[in-house]
C-alpha cells in the first residue's frame, strides 16, 4: 500500500516544484517586461535640491530593474544623502513611473568655519557653502562655531543657533539688523555683535536678556566715535567703552 502511494506523491511533488518555477519565471519575466520599464520620475518638494540630480539617482537604480522590481529603500537612502534633503519618500507610479517627495532642510544661519562660510539648519547640520545670494538673506555670519564632532559640540552649536535667532528677532524689531556685520557666539552666555562706525569695526558685548535694547543703547553711545573706540561692554547698567590705545 505504501509503495503505491510513493510514486503519485513523488510525481505530485515534482509537479508542484515545476509549477512554482514556472510561476516564478513568469513573474520575473512579466515584472521585467517593457510594460514596467521606467519612463518618468516625478520629483516634488525640492527647492535647493536639483530635480535632475534626483532623477539621475532613480534612473541609475531602476532603469535596469524596471519600476516593479526597483529597490525603493535603496533609492531613498541615496537621495537622503543630498545636503539639503532631510527626508524622502519614494513610491511607484505603476506601470512606468516613480515619484519622489522630498522634505528639505531649511537654512537658518550662515556660520563662519575655517574653510569658509556655510549654511546651517536649526539642528546645526552643515548644508552647503554660502553663496552671495545667501549672504543677502543672512546679512551677518555667526562666528564661534564648534567644528568638532563631539556630542557637547552639537549641543552647544544648537544653543548658539537659538541665541542667534533671538538676536535676529530682536534686532529686526528695533530695525538694527543692518548695522551688524557679524556675531561671535564662542561663548553663548556672552554674545558679541560686531558693528561699524566711522569706518572702524567695534565689538559690542551684549546683555543676553536684552539683545535688542542693549545693542540700541550701544549704538547710541557709539555714534560718531567709532574711529576712537575698540569695544563696548553692555552687560552692566550702562555702557563701558574701551578706547583704542587703552590697556
Amino acid at each position: 500500500m505504501t509503495s503505491r502511494l510513493v510514486l503519485p506523491l513523488a510525481i505530485s511533488g515534482v509537479m508542484i516544484v515545476a509549477l512554482g518555477l514556472i510561476v516564478a519565471f513568469g513573474y520575473r519575466t512579466a515584472t521585467a517586461s517593457e510594460f514596467f520599464k521606467l519612463k518618468t520620475v516625478d520629483v516634488r518638494g525640492n527647492d535647493r535640491t536639483s530635480a535632475d540630480d534626483v532623477r539621475k539617482v532613480v534612473m541609475a537604480s531602476a532603469s535596469q530593474t524596471g519600476v516593479w522590481n526597483a529597490d525603493l529603500g535603496e533609492i531613498r537612502t541615496k537621495i537622503e544623502k543630498f545636503p539639503f534633503v532631510k527626508s524622502a519618500a519614494v513610491s511607484m507610479q505603476l506601470p512606468a513611473g516613480i515619484r519622489v517627495n522630498v522634505v528639505e532642510r531649511t537654512p537658518t544661519a550662515i556660520v563662519h568655519l575655517t574653510s569658509g562660510d556655510f549654511l546651517v539648519d536649526t539642528d546645526g547640520t552643515i548644508l552647503a557653502a554660502a553663496t552671495d545670494h545667501d549672504k543677502q538673506q543672512f546679512p551677518f555670519a555667526l562666528l564661534g562655531w564648534d567644528e568638532t564632532k563631539t556630542e557637547k559640540a552639537v549641543t552647544d552649536n544648537v544653543t548658539r543657533l537659538k541665541v542667534y535667532k533671538k538676536m535676529v528677532d530682536e534686532w529686526q524689531q528695533f530695525s538694527l539688523a543692518e548695522r551688524v556685520k557679524q556675531v561671535n557666539l564662542a561663548n553663548p552666555r556672552e554674545p558679541v555683535a560686531v558693528v561699524e562706525d566711522s569706518g572702524n569695526k567695534i565689538s559690542v558685548t551684549l546683555a543676553r536678556d536684552s539683545l535688542g535694547k542693549s545693542l540700541k543703547t550701544a549704538l547710541e553711545a557709539l555714534a560718531g566715535k567709532g574711529a576712537k573706540v575698540k569695544s563696548i561692554d553692555m552687560e552692566g547698567a550702562s555702557p563701558v567703552i574701551q578706547y583704542l590705545g587703552e590697556q
